[in-house]
């Protein structure tokens, strides 16, 4: 059939609606990227910054040349890489047993889970809890407390859920665990859920700079976005970086992007090679209730 009048509009409509979206979320890294590679009066220019009229790599050469960044970035690297494992294998062992039927209460069971999803125990009881458990200044209160989140864990468990069951009858007639099950048929085949829910786990992880603040005292155990925090919002390091170098701030906002670049180029590094799976992961998981 012919498109009408009305339906031309209508891509039209969503086509322009699309573009300006697209528009939205390009422009700010173009502007930073450009900053970052700018000179000191061409980083202050008021207005668009789409390409670096006069390139100077200045910024990031004192960003790169910082011990405390690449302690930083250590740091965010361990808590992503380990976090976002420990994760997945957590929220396996967690959705597995409540996707299946013949576990008693397993409503129940998820009840409570979702509960925790709704209500907490809010900053000081969560610190002092951080500090009963001996956690306070250490690596892994990073991983530890959000070890198994609940709304990924019940898309996982959903996921799980839509697995014929009769792989599983198949493998327990060979003698196969409820181990051996999970680790050798039901992950292998939720590979798309999996690689969606490691990305929302590492991209969380790679964020968060508040439980920093909370229970690290330790510079040498800080995270990236902890330092990105004191560069560009408290001028802390920048006023350092400039004061030392030409003994003004004149550089400032250029070290402001160049860190901000620094700390979200390995997201997009990665998030292309798990793109392919992030539709599908998510629209599969969240189909069966």
């Amino acid at each position: 059939m012919k498109p009408t009048i009305g339906e031309h509009v209508f891509q039209a409509i969503l086509v322009l609606s699309i573009s300006l979206l697209c528009i939205a979320t390009i422009y700010p890294f173009l502007h930073i990227a450009s900053v970052s590679l700018s000179s000191p009066s061409e980083a202050s220019r008021f207005g668009f910054h789409l390409y670096p009229r006069e390139i100077d790599f200045f910024a990031w050469n004192q960003v790169l040349s910082q011990t405390k960044i690449w302690t930083g970035f250590g740091n965010s690297v361990f808590r992503t890489v380990v976090g976002t494992l420990l994760t997945l294998v957590a929220m396996s062992l967690c959705a597995y047993p409540l996707s299946r039927k013949y576990l008693p209460h397993r409503s129940f069971y998820t009840m409570i889970i979702l509960f925790t999803m709704f209500f907490g125990g809010g900053i000081i009881p969560t610190y002092l809890l951080m500090k009963w458990l001996h956690l306070m200044n250490s690596v892994w209160v990073y991983v530890v407390p959000g070890l198994v989140p609940t709304f990924s864990m019940l898309v996982l468990r959903n996921f799980f859920m839509g697995i014929p069951t009769e792989l599983e009858e198949s493998a327990k007639i060979d003698g196969a665990n409820d181990i051996r099950i999970l680790f050798s048929i039901i992950l292998p085949l939720s590979k798309p859920v999996l690689a969606t829910l490691a990305l929302w786990t590492a991209v969380g992880h790679w964020n968060s700079w508040f439980d920093a603040v909370l229970y690290i005292t330790d510079q040498n155990k800080q995270v990236l976005q902890f330092f990105l925090r004191e560069i560009v919002i408290t001028n802390t390091d920048a006023e350092t970086f400039g004061r030392t170098v030409v003994g003004n701030l004149k550089y400032a906002p250029a070290i402001k992007a160049a860190t901000i670049m620094f700390a979200a180029l390995p997201i997009l590094i990665i998030y292309p090679f798990l793109q392919k799976y992030f539709v599908k992961g998510t629209m599969i998981g969240s189909l069966k209730g």
